[in-house]
């Protein structure tokens, strides 16, 4: 079996057999990765340059493990110190890394659409790790192949999104994964933060937290990202602690054995309290070895198809 695409550019649209593919041969690789020699030769001579144009710690060095883990020679570019600091476009920079005759690119970037623009400046699979607020597919199947992990299934449970919506490209891609795989997805922030369209792809909102907690079997907890000046949009971080905060508290009064997931990195204190953070309903370093798993998965599928 392979994917129905030579890239991944997001989760919208990928048939279900796909994404079934990509957490099946995950967890193949889950396997290895529990080895004493995590290495297998799969991608051996394929070359994968991780152009990140944002900072990132969690999504790049888990890419990085995951093509060291396939023996793919791995080439890492960051804004700093090229020759983007002295004007280079895009465009060119794609160009020339093109020109080296490499096989893969895994981008990030701060503008929408960049993965997409660079299947047409370039030959290479393509992997989107983060477009601006667009998606971020391997989180979105990381969270998902987590869920399944832990809970048997995903076709059947009820998935509530807590936090900072329209901000969040993960919000996005989980979404129309879960969707895709029979989840029931829900929402739950303030209204401001809560994009309109949701209601066209059979999302419902909800607005009071205690809710959302009674009424799904996970939460997926968002980070407020204040670099993306998201403090705007609440009157104050104590107050969205308050009313959108996930703490011991509140989970205790609901009496629910809910899973929490969280994308990283936490605003401990913020949308999620040290005690959730570090207590046994979370699986957020699970979700973190899962990401080497997934992406390992991506790269194989991907590499194989050329």
């Amino acid at each position: 079996m392979s994917l129905s695409s030579r890239h991944l550019l997001g989760l919208k649209d990928v048939p279900k057999e796909d994404i079934q593919l990509i957490l099946d041969t995950a967890t193949t690789f889950r396997e290895i990765l529990e080895r004493p020699i995590k290495k297998v030769p799969t991608l051996q001579g394929k070359t994968v340059v991780n152009l990140f144009y944002e900072s990132s710690t969690r999504t790049r060095i888990s890419f990085e493990l995951a093509e060291k883990r396939l023996s793919a020679d791995s080439v890492n570019f960051a804004v700093s110190g090229s020759s983007v600091s002295k004007g280079e476009t895009l465009k060119d920079t794609v160009r020339n890394i093109e020109a080296m005759k490499v096989d893969m690119i895994v981008v990030r970037h701060a503008c929408a659409g960049v993965p997409l623009m660079l299947t047409k400046l370039s030959d290479s699979n393509v992997i989107n790790a983060g477009d601006g607020i667009h998606e971020h597919p391997t989180q979105g199947l990381l969270d998902m192949y987590s869920i399944r992990e832990k809970l048997g299934k995903l076709e059947g449970l009820k998935v509530c999104i807590v936090g900072d919506v329209a901000h969040s490209r993960v919000a996005l891609s989980n979404i129309y994964g879960l969707k895709t795989m029979g989840a029931k997805v829900s929402v739950c922030g303030p209204s401001t933060m809560i994009p309109k369209y949701l209601d066209e792809l059979g999302v419902d909102v909800i607005h009071d937290i205690d809710e959302a907690i009674q009424e799904n079997d996970v939460l997926n907890v968002l980070r407020i990202q204040l670099e993306r000046k998201a403090r705007e949009y609440f009157p104050s971080i104590r107050e969205y602690s308050k009313y959108f905060g996930i703490d011991r508290e509140r989970l205790e009064k609901n009496g629910k054995d809910i899973l929490i997931l969280h994308p990283g990195p936490i605003n401990r204190g913020v949308e999620i309290s040290s005690e959730v953070a570090d207590g046994s309903s979370q699986i957020i370093l699970q979700q973190v070895t899962n990401g080497v798993a997934v992406r390992m998965a991506v790269l194989y599928l991907l590499g194989t198809l050329n």
